[in-house]
């Protein structure tokens, strides 16, 4: 600081560039700078990304891979609270936010609280991209009990989803793991989520052994990973760029490709056994001018 100057340089940087520094720290980072003075208080309902997660409100000495009941609890009462209370302070119609992205925990209530509070930005405001992670708590395969566990999981994502219709049809990323919906559940979640770009899938299904069928206007990035899918149908996507499948089950072609005719970045991962069939790219892929083609497989089961 300049002798006789009160303020450091940093403080005397135009509002804009301050924001943009902000944008670049997560929700909770970013309200720690409130408290050096009135202006900087202020500079946070200006934020263009709002991103918030559950998982940034972990005590520094517990890891995120292991994490009890007790503290998913907690952190995501904390999501709760500061996703409200980041978006009340912002004046209605001010400031375009151009992604608000929150990760939460499906306990309680809080995602219907989450939603209600993310519905009454994208009314108040414009709000360009929304994103939603939803956890379970089960981050990997192995830590889940039984299939019940999937279907209750999905019952309790259903009534957050009936909850909350118009955010989710606003929605433009979903993040999804560890849910088995019934037959039509994830056909309704792509129905009513029309503005979606990017769906990431962890083991999801609707059982194993089912077929996921997809028709989509806009949505852009598909991702599935782990889910006990033997088939998946791309019937109508006319803007999917990428693309990525990893691990099927059953010994069938994988895919098969409708209309897609901006595909351009596939990325297919599998053991492939001796007893699966062999995946024919030159069959399902032939109709198509993916230029990006990735492959993770196990054995030779592929030609």
């Amino acid at each position: 600081m300049q002798k006789g100057n009160k303020d450091d340089r940093l403080s005397a940087l135009p509002d804009d560039i301050l924001v943009n520094i902000l944008d670049r720290l997560n929700v909770p980072q970013a309200a720690r700078t409130s408290i050096l003075s009135r202006r900087w208080s202020q500079l946070c309902a200006k934020l263009s990304r709002l991103i918030i997660s559950a998982l940034d409100f972990l005590p520094e000495d517990v890891s995120h891979t292991n994490i009890s009941v007790d503290e998913v609890v907690k952190i995501n009462a904390a999501a709760a609270e500061a996703t409200e209370s980041v978006l009340a302070r912002r004046n209605p119609g001010e400031h375009t936010i151009h992604l608000l992205s929150t990760t939460f925990y499906l306990r309680d209530d809080v995602p219907i609280f989450i939603g209600n509070a993310v519905g009454h930005a994208m009314s108040t405001h414009l709000v360009e991209n929304v994103e939603f992670s939803i956890r379970t708590g089960k981050d990997h395969v192995a830590e889940i009990e039984s299939d019940d566990e999937l279907v209750t999981w999905a019952r309790e994502f259903m009534l957050f989803f009936d909850a909350c219709p118009n955010v989710f049809g606003g929605l433009t990323s979903l993040d999804l793991g560890n849910l088995r919906f019934g037959e039509s559940g994830i056909s309704s979640v792509l129905t009513t989520c029309k503005r979606l770009k990017h769906l990431h899938l962890y083991s999801c299904d609707s059982g194993d052994g089912s077929t996921l069928q997809v028709e989509h206007a806009n949505l852009s990035v598909l991702c599935i990973v782990n889910c006990r899918l033997a088939q998946v149908k791309l019937n109508w996507l006319p803007q999917l760029t990428q693309l990525a499948f990893d691990g099927w089950i059953d010994f069938q072609d994988p895919l098969v490709l409708g209309h897609v005719p901006l595909l351009e970045a596939v990325c297919l991962t599998n053991v492939g056994l001796s007893f699966n069939k062999m995946v024919k790219l030159s069959t399902f892929l032939s109709s198509t001018s993916v230029r990006d083609l990735k492959l993770g497989f196990c054995s030779e089961m592929v030609s």
